[in-house]
C-alpha cells in the first residue's frame, strides 16, 4: 500500500497554518509597544506600564526600545513614569496594579479611563446615554478632557448651542456599532461610524503610534460590558472631500491648482490611496525666483517632478511623527520627516505651518516653501547648492553659461571649491578650452559609467573612465560626490582640474625638459615603440636630477649595458593606468619588468616605493606619468636583496650539512664554517 503525501503548496500552507496557531497571532506595532513598556515596568509590580512624559506637558508615549534608551519624543527630553497598563487598577497595600478594572457599561467606562467630559457632553443629548447603557456592541473613540478643552471656543458653542442635532452628531461620528480592538485597526483602513455611515480612517504606524482621523490613540482597548472605549488625544470630524477637492476650496492654494491642472495629477489626487500632500501655499511660491518658476511651470516634466516631490507615498499624520524618518516621494526621492516638540520638519526645516488636515484619500499639510527636485533644476541651480561654486563662476566669465541654463543633454565635471584654494585661474582662451573639455555632450549617471569608456566633450577631447574598487575617475580627476541629475543636465562633482591627454607617454616626456635624459635613456633601450602604441601603462619617470644623483660612473655604465638600462626602464613603467586619486594606504602595480611597483599615498603625497612622487597625473593617450626624483631598483638589483640571494644559498647550505651530519664526523666539524658564511653573507 503506498503511502499518502501531501502537495507541497498544500503540505506548506498547512505548515504555516499550524506554525501560526502554535506561535499565537502576530501582534501588531501597537501591541509589540505595549508589551515593551510592560516589559519594562515589571520591576514596579505586575500589570505596570513604563512610560515616556514629555517635561513640561502631558503628553505621553508608551515606549519603544529606541525611545527608552535616548530618552526622547522629537527631540525633547522625557522622564519615565510608572502606571497601570490598559485594563488594570492598583489595590491599595498591594504591588503594582494586581487587579482587573470593573467591567461596566461604556457610559461608566468613559469615567474610568479619563473621558468624563464626553460624559457630560453625552448626558447633554437625549438619546445617546441610555443607548451608551443599553444592550448592543458599540466602539466609541472617546476624546480626552484635554481634547476637548482644546476645541476653538466657536467649535465648542456650536456644538453645546445644539445638542440633539450637532453634538448628538459629532459624538455618534466618534462610534461604530461593533466591538473593534487595536488588532483589527490596520493601517490604512476605514471604519463606518454611526453618523450617516461616514467614515473613520485608520492608520497604525511601524513605531506603534495609531491614529484616528490624525487624533493619536492615547490608551485602547478599555473592554466594557456592552463594547470596547479607546482614549484619543483629538476631537475627530468628518471628512468628504479628496485632496484635489480640499486644494480647490482653499484661497491660500490658487497658484498650487493651476500647477496641478497643468501637470495633469488632478487625477491622481482625486483617486482612492493613501497619500501625504506636502502642499503649497502661495506664499511658497512667491518665494522662488521668477525666471525659475516661470520656467518650471513652463515646462510640463518639470513641473510634475516638482509636484510629485511633494507627495509621500503614503499617509503619515503629524502624531505618528516621533523622530525622523525618511519617506519616499512619487518621484522616487527620500525626505527627511521629522519634528522638533510640536513643529514638524521636512529635510530639517521647519516649513510646515498647518498640519493633519484630513481627505478621504490622504493627509494634507501646508508647507510655505517649495521642495524643488534635483530633476526640476538646471546645471546652474544644482551648482547653486553645491561646492563647486568657483567652478561655476569660471563659466559666468568664460561666457559659457547658456550651456549649464539651457536645454542641452550634458554633464558638468565641477571641480571642488577647495581645488582653488591657491589661486582661481586667469580666463583666457586656453581656460576657455579647458572648461569646454568639463561638459561632456550627454547627460551620464556614474552608476553606469564602465571602465575603458570614452566621453566626448564641447571642447572636442575624448575623455577616458577608470573604475577602481573605491574611485570612479575620468582622467586625473576622480568623483568626490554622489552625481546630481537635473532637468537636462548633471552635475558631476570632481576633486580636482582634469587634464586632458595630448599624446603619448613618449610626446609627454619629450616636450618636457626635465625627462631629457630618460628620453635618451628609452631610446638606447629600444622602448621608445612600446611607450608609443596604443596602450595603457602608468610611468614612474625619474628626472634629469634622478639620474644625476647616480653613483659616478654608474650611470654610464648603465648607459652602456642596452639589456640591463631596458629591465631597469620596464621596472619603472606599470601594466596599467593608475591614476593618484585612486591611490590609498597602498597599491601593488605590476611593472613591465615583472616585479611589483608598492604605490602609497599620505597625506596628499604619493610614494613609490617609499620614496615621494614630485608630480602626479601628466596625462598621456597611452597612460599617465608620475615625475620622480630617484631611479627605481628593481628587487634583484638591489644590494640587500642580492645579500639576501647569497644568504638563503647558503642557509640551504648549512640545512644540508646539518642533515648529513648525522652520518658523517666531518660535517660536524664543518658546520661553524657554513655558520660563519651565512652570517657574513647576511652583513
Amino acid at each position: 500500500m503506498k503511502s499518502f503525501v501531501w502537495p507541497l503548496p498544500l503540505a506548506l500552507a498547512l505548515a504555516l497554518t499550524l506554525g501560526e496557531t502554535l506561535a499565537g497571532p502576530a501582534k501588531s506595532p501597537y501591541q509589540l509597544v505595549l508589551q515593551h513598556s510592560r516589559l519594562r515596568g515589571r520591576q514596579h509590580g505586575p500589570n505596570v506600564c513604563a512610560v515616556q512624559k514629555l517635561i513640561g506637558t502631558n503628553r505621553k508615549y508608551f515606549t519603544n526600545c529606541k525611545q527608552w534608551y535616548q530618552r526622547k519624543i522629537c527631540g525633547k527630553s522625557t522622564i519615565i513614569s510608572y502606571e497601570c497598563c490598559p485594563g488594570y487598577e492598583k489595590v491599595p497595600g498591594e504591588k503594582g496594579c494586581p487587579a482587573a478594572l470593573p467591567l461596566s457599561n461604556i457610559y461608566e467606562t468613559l469615567g474610568i479611563v479619563g473621558s468624563t467630559t464626553t460624559q457630560l457632553y453625552t448626558d447633554r443629548t437625549e438619546k445617546l446615554r441610555p443607548e451608551m447603557e443599553g444592550p448592543g456592541s458599540f466602539t466609541i473613540f472617546a476624546p480626552s478632557n484635554e481634547a476637548w478643552a482644546a476645541l476653538p471656543a466657536e467649535v465648542l458653542d456650536s456644538l453645546v448651542s445644539n445638542v440633539n442635532v450637532e453634538l448628538l452628531n459629532a459624538l455618534r461620528y466618534h462610534m461604530i456599532d461593533r466591538r473593534v480592538l487595536t488588532d483589527e485597526l490596520k493601517h490604512g483602513t476605514t471604519l463606518t461610524s454611526m453618523y450617516q455611515n461616514s467614515d473613520i480612517h485608520i492608520h497604525h504606524y511601524p513605531n506603534g503610534i495609531v491614529t484616528v482621523n490624525c487624533a493619536r490613540l492615547l490608551k485602547a482597548d478599555h473592554h466594557a460590558t456592552n463594547g470596547v472605549v479607546h482614549l484619543i488625544d483629538k476631537v475627530i470630524s468628518t471628512t468628504t472631500n479628496s485632496i484635489q477637492q480640499f486644494i480647490e476650496i482653499e484661497d491660500t492654494f490658487e497658484t498650487l491648482r493651476a500647477a496641478v491642472a497643468a501637470s495633469g495629477l488632478n487625477t491622481l489626487l482625486e483617486s482612492d490611496g493613501q497619500f501625504t500632500f506636502l502642499a503649497p501655499t502661495n506664499e511658497a511660491f512667491k518665494k522662488i525666483d521668477p525666471e525659475t518658476l516661470n520656467r518650471i511651470l513652463g515646462d510640463p516634466e518639470a513641473l510634475k517632478d516638482l509636484l510629485n516631490n511633494h507627495i509621500l507615498k503614503s499617509a503619515m499624520c503629524a502624531e505618528a511623527i516621533i523622530a525622523g524618518l525618511s519617506m519616499e516621494t512619487l518621484g522616487g526621492n527620500t525626505l527627511e520627516v521629522g519634528c522638533n516638540g510640536d513643529v514638524l520638519t521636512i529635510d530639517g526645516k521647519a516649513i510646515i505651518s498647518n498640519k493633519d488636515n484630513l481627505a478621504t484619500n490622504g493627509v494634507i499639510h501646508y508647507v510655505d516653501e517649495l521642495l524643488i527636485p534635483d530633476s526640476a533644476k538646471t546645471l546652474f541651480e544644482l551648482a547653486a547648492e553645491s561646492d563647486v561654486s568657483t567652478s561655476i563662476d569660471l563659466y559666468k566669465q568664460a561666457g559659457l553659461g547658456s550651456h549649464l541654463s539651457g536645454t542641452e543633454r550634458l554633464t558638468l565635471l565641477a571641480p571642488l571649491n577647495s581645488v582653488f584654494k591657491d589661486g582661481v585661474p586667469y580666463v583666457d582662451a586656453n581656460m576657455k578650452n579647458l572648461l569646454l573639455n568639463h561638459i561632456v555632450k550627454d547627460q551620464l549617471s556614474s552608476k553606469y559609467l564602465y571602465h575603458g569608456q570614452t566621453l566626448d566633450t564641447l571642447g572636442g577631447k575624448k575623455l577616458r573612465v577608470f573604475v577602481y574598487r573605491n574611485s570612479l575617475c575620468i582622467e586625473n580627476s576622480c568623483i568626490a560626490a554622489h552625481d546630481k541629475r537635473g532637468r537636462f543636465g548633471t552635475l558631476f562633482t570632481m576633486d580636482r582640474m582634469l587634464t586632458p591627454p595630448v599624446g603619448t607617454i613618449m610626446d609627454v616626456l619629450k616636450a618636457d625638459n626635465r625627462f631629457s635624459m630618460l628620453v635618451a635613456a628609452i631610446q638606447t633601450a629600444g622602448l621608445t615603440e612600446t611607450l608609443n602604441r596604443e596602450g595603457a601603462y602608468t610611468i614612474f619617470a625619474p628626472t634629469n636630477e634622478a639620474f644625476q644623483a647616480l653613483p659616478p660612473g654608474e650611470l654610464n655604465k648603465l648607459m652602456g649595458n642596452a639589456k640591463e638600462l631596458a629591465n631597469i626602464l620596464k621596472y619603472h613603467v606599470g601594466d596599467e593606468i593608475l591614476v593618484s586619486g585612486a591611490i590609498g594606504a597602498l597599491v601593488r602595480l605590476k611593472s613591465l619588468q615583472g616585479d611589483k611597483l608598492e604605490i602609497s599615498s599620505k597625506n596628499a603625497v604619493v610614494n613609490v616605493n617609499k620614496e615621494p612622487v614630485a608630480e602626479t597625473d601628466i596625462m598621456a593617450t597611452n597612460g599617465v606619468v608620475y615625475a620622480i626624483k630617484s631611479v627605481l631598483q628593481p628587487p634583484a638589483n638591489r644590494p640587500q636583496d642580492r645579500g639576501d640571494e647569497l644568504a638563503d644559498s647558503a642557509l640551504e647550505i648549512f640545512r644540508q650539512a646539518s642533515a648529513f651530519s648525522k652520518t658523517s664526523q666531518r660535517s660536524i666539524r664543518l658546520a661553524p664554517v657554513y655558520q660563519q658564511l651565512l652570517e657574513r653573507m647576511r652583513h
